[in-house]
């Protein structure tokens, strides 16, 4: 075997690992996920986004009316992408200091987290099809 056959064939093990190791998390998160997003507060947040592979968290407010139109959009792909993709939910009028952390300075803001490292966002009221390819994106679909 030349040296670029074994680099090769080295790679594809990590990968392979690689895959295992996220298969593995996004099992785990299944067996504890309903298939409901997860209500988010300051005290929680670190720790909850690191439990899950990947999580989209919706920033919102009571008082927003374009967070009450994203809010059954988030709560249906919960349900769809449940085992896949976990959901959470920070109300930012009760838990100033995370939204202030991630700039979050417009509501709604979806937030993407890929092991707890956010990646990627959306700013405002989109329609699902806009998010489901955010998300489709993160899972290689």
């Amino acid at each position: 075997m030349s040296d670029d056959d074994a680099e090769i064939q080295n790679m594809k093990e990590r990968k392979l690992v690689e895959m295992m190791r996220r298969t593995r998390g996004q099992l785990r998160s299944a067996e504890k996920y309903d298939g409901k997003p997860i209500l988010l507060s300051d005290a929680t947040f670190s720790s909850e986004i690191s439990k899950y592979p990947l999580m989209v968290v919706d920033f919102w407010a009571a008082w927003c009316g374009p967070c009450r139109m994203v809010a059954p959009i988030v709560e249906q792909l919960a349900k769809e992408y449940s085992g896949r993709v976990v959901f959470g939910k920070l109300n930012v009028d009760e838990n100033p200091l995370t939204s202030s952390e991630f700039d979050v300075q417009s509501i709604p803001t979806l937030l993407i987290f890929v092991d707890g490292e956010p990646v990627d966002g959306i700013i405002g009221a989109v329609p699902k099809h806009q998010i489901e390819s955010k998300i489709k994106a993160r899972l290689g679909n």
